[in-house]
């Protein structure tokens, strides 16, 4: 049996035996899972090893890569940017971004950006790393793309592009680019740490991704038959051939390596640990060591409102049950604590929400990619609703 280290607080311990369990099951590497109730760390736990191959352990300092659980970020700044009069997600992006109306994108509003109704899926120019890290050439493809779908009436998920998209969106508005953003929007605020690239001290806590347990089986089959019959979806999820196909190959550029946790991709390569990520969205929704909430009331019934859901764009996957906000996904796929739950999971598994009615901040992150059955992070969302008595359709009950 896996050590569990860390604490749970009374009340909480269905949480700590589903973190448990997803080791028992032989589910997990390494992994964390963090709880803030009403302001207070209420479950702060690790176990397994940041590193199978050396087996290294997974300590309180290790800290991960969160996939597209950045996106969530990402979202949680554009509000403050709106809240501070910088942004509003209501008008054009070529308000604040003119180059961007180019190739039928003069419409598109920032709205459609964090919903992922841009339609700016996939890039036709083949970008090289240095492109990705020197930022700019990536804006200029952008600004040069042609949308796979006319912005606004469709959705689909921007894999990748969404990184760029907002935060390009938001340079202009803030004169911030993603890593200084979030910084100074959350992490020193809050004191807590997550970066879009890292600094180089750093480095040696960051866990090492393993590759999904691999299955086997015609339902398997016919979902890679599928995806790769959809070569936008290829083109988003790599960039273009920029990023491995399964995020890792070993290469100088995949997700382990440390020139890609310098760089900012901000859809996909925030570093952080469930610790911060939980203290990050109790901040949003509550007070936390008397701070005021980051979030007014009506950031956060915007951020809950459904903008794109249903099958999406058919050039893409879209899993059933999906829910997009401006920027977060919404209770449905994954699932969340209840309709008052709003943020983003990851490539990994990984999850991180706020609920605003229980004034929850969750958040787990660990170091094994998902496969298409990953329940991981449902078991852990499940056990904390059981333990706060919470009923997932009318939200909080205690």
């Amino acid at each position: 049996m896996t050590e569990i280290h860390g604490f749970a607080d009374e009340g909480y311990g269905l949480v700590a035996d589903a973190f448990q369990a997803n080791f028992d099951r032989g589910t997990e590497t390494g992994a964390a899972v963090a709880v803030y109730d009403r302001g207070r760390l209420v479950v702060d736990l690790h176990a397994g090893v940041a590193d199978a191959t050396t087996g290294h352990a997974w300590t309180a300092d290790t800290v991960a890569v969160g996939f597209s659980v950045t996106k969530g970020l990402m979202a949680l700044t554009g509000y403050l940017a709106q809240q501070r009069g910088l942004l509003r997600f209501d008008d054009p992006v070529v308000s604040v971004w003119p180059e961007y109306g180019r190739q039928g994108k003069e419409h598109t509003t920032v709205r459609d950006v964090f919903a992922h109704r841009a339609g700016v899926i996939a890039l036709d120019a083949d970008l090289t790393f240095d492109d990705i890290v020197g930022w700019e050439p990536v804006v200029r493809a952008i600004e040069n793309q042609r949308p796979q779908f006319k912005p606004g009436r469709e959705f689909g998920y921007h894999a990748l592009t969404y990184g760029w998209l907002t935060g390009e969106i938001l340079r202009r508005a803030t004169g911030l680019r993603p890593g200084g953003l979030i910084a100074e929007y959350l992490a020193k605020p809050l004191a807590a740490e997550a970066w879009i690239g890292i600094p180089p001290e750093v480095e040696s806590r960051v866990a090492r991704i393993h590759p999904a347990p691999e299955l086997t089986g015609p339902e398997t089959a016919a979902l890679m038959a599928r995806i790769m019959s959809m070569p936008s979806f290829i083109r988003s999820v790599t960039l273009g051939g920029v990023f491995p196909p399964r995020f890792l190959d070993g290469g100088d550029h995949d997700f382990n390596s440390s020139a890609l946790h310098a760089a900012e991709v901000p859809a996909a390569n925030g570093i952080t640990s469930p610790t911060a990520l939980a203290r990050i969205y109790a901040a949003a929704v509550s007070a936390v060591d008397g701070r005021p909430r980051l979030l007014s009331d009506e950031s956060i019934e915007d951020a809950l409102t459904p903008r794109s859901t249903g099958p999406g764009w058919s050039g893409v996957l879209t899993p059933p049950g999906i829910r997009y906000s401006t920027g977060f996904l919404i209770n449905g796929t994954p699932r969340l604590l209840s309709e008052h739950s709003f943020g983003h999971d990851g490539a990994n598994g990984g999850l991180a929400f706020a609920d605003a009615q229980a004034e929850i901040g969750f958040a787990y992150l660990n170091n094994q990619l998902a496969n298409p059955i990953d329940e991981r992070a449902d078991r852990l969302t499940a056990a904390l609703g059981t333990a706060l008595h919470l009923d997932a359709r009318q939200g909080v009950a205690r």
